[in-house]
């Protein structure tokens, strides 16, 4: 069974130091939590771009300043952009931190009722103007998916020659308007999937760590991060990102899952093909 990979998603567009004190919103707590979910076993840091007063955005320079000073302290960490952005935001908007080139960015899928009048847009133009671009400048793109359909939308766009091999998703599950995080749901998915596609499962707040566990018992790949929950455990809050991914590879030792550095990383996602 391959090594495991642990994506650490450490901010988030949505969550807030009034849910969890430690959520980074500067240049400085992202490298510090960037760094210390690294040394605890993450090889891979998904980034939402925050200012410092906490508001997200998309603007390449403040990512820009942000990978550069992570680089600065974990040189070979993979920094994985988001172009999801925040509801609300342009296709444009979302998509500017592309034009950095960053060695990979998440390709959403399908759009999705997000609870009350939020709907996070992702209509078939705008998935193919993303891969596109991803393709245009040589990005290696990480497909979240929040249910089936998703999935069945790359496919369509996998026979276009839209969307091309090595594929690598993302199971996004326990989010309001997609899919829960049973079991049945996790299985419904991976069962779903292209021949040779590799996956990560990210469970939104109490599914984080069920899902983490189906994941490595199935060979699949890990998210946790404080994006997706801000808890250790029922009622605890988590100190850290380092805390979410520790907890993670204490289940990965259960499991007899080595952990994959950023170096193995790239072999297992085929991301120099």
């Amino acid at each position: 069974m391959n090594k495991l990979i642990i994506t650490c998603a450490i901010s988030g567009a949505e969550v807030l130091k009034e849910h969890n004190q430690v959520v980074p919103y500067t240049i400085n707590e992202m490298v510090n939590e960037a760094k210390t979910a690294y040394a605890a076993g993450a090889s891979i840091i998904h980034l939402h771009a925050r200012l410092d007063d906490g508001r997200p955005t998309q603007d390449k320079k403040r990512y820009l300043d942000i990978i550069n000073a992570i680089h600065k302290e974990c040189p070979d960490l993979i920094i994985q952009v988001s172009t999801g952005g925040a509801v609300g935001m342009s296709v444009e908007e979302r998509s500017d931190v592309l034009n950095l080139k960053p060695e990979m960015a998440t390709l959403d899928c399908g759009t999705l009722n997000f609870g009350g009048d939020e709907i996070f847009i992702n209509t078939e133009n705008n998935i193919i103007y993303f891969a596109n671009k991803m393709n245009e400048l040589n990005v290696k793109y990480e497909m979240e998916c929040f249910e089936k359909g998703h999935i069945d939308m790359t496919k369509r766009l996998i026979k276009k020659g839209v969307i091309k091999p090595p594929l690598h998703y993302s199971f996004v599950l326990g989010v309001i308007g997609g899919m829960t995080g049973e079991e049945r749901d996790f299985i419904f998915l991976k069962e779903s999937l292209p021949k040779d596609a590799t996956y990560s499962v990210a469970g939104i707040g109490r599914y984080e760590f069920s899902l983490a566990e189906l994941a490595i018992k199935h060979g699949g790949h890990v998210r946790v991060g404080l994006e997706d929950n801000i808890y250790l455990e029922k009622g605890v809050l988590a100190n850290s990102n380092a805390d979410l991914v520790n907890k993670v590879v204490k289940i990965a030792k259960e499991y007899k899952r080595e952990i994959a550095s950023p170096s193995e990383t790239r072999q297992i996602l085929r991301m120099e093909e």
